[in-house]
């Protein structure tokens, strides 16, 4: 069976469905109309159906110029292995080839690392870690 790829944002109902299979904190306690609203404000978006249901999504949020941030790459785990999350990063990473983006960055679970680098991504040097901004309230 042949699933369909579209370039539209997904309903939040059905994307809240896509992120609880992951397990991901954060997002799900999200109110759905800022969840919707994050989702329409992505530089570029892929979702992918079976039928009806939406199955996978991935999102690239990016200036369109220099840098560009690939996030929340989710495939549900019954269709892990089906060539889904492969289709899909395959679509974001042309984009930002086709739109020369220097800096193509992501964040992966650990054990996914060497899934990432058959496209051609290398782990950030030891020594140059990229970090994040957890303790909001420290200004």
């Amino acid at each position: 069976m042949e699933f369909l790829y579209i370039e539209k944002a997904p309903f939040a109902e059905d994307f809240i469905k896509l992120v609880e299979s992951t397990g991901w904190q954060g997002i799900v306690s999200k109110e759905l109309s800022k969840l919707r609203e994050s989702l329409i404000n992505s530089w570029y978006l892929i979702s992918v159906y079976d039928g009806k249901d939406l199955i996978g999504s991935g999102r690239i949020i990016s200036d369109g110029i220099l840098h560009a941030l690939i996030c929340d790459l989710i495939v549900l785990p019954e269709y892990h292995g089906r060539g889904v999350g492969t289709e899909i990063l395959k679509r974001l990473l042309n984009k930002c080839k086709a739109h020369d983006i220097v800096m193509v960055q992501l964040f992966a679970a650990k054990d996914k690392f060497n899934y990432y680098k058959k496209f051609g991504f290398e782990e950030r040097p030891f020594d140059a870690p990229g970090m994040r901004w957890i303790h909001k309230d420290m200004i």
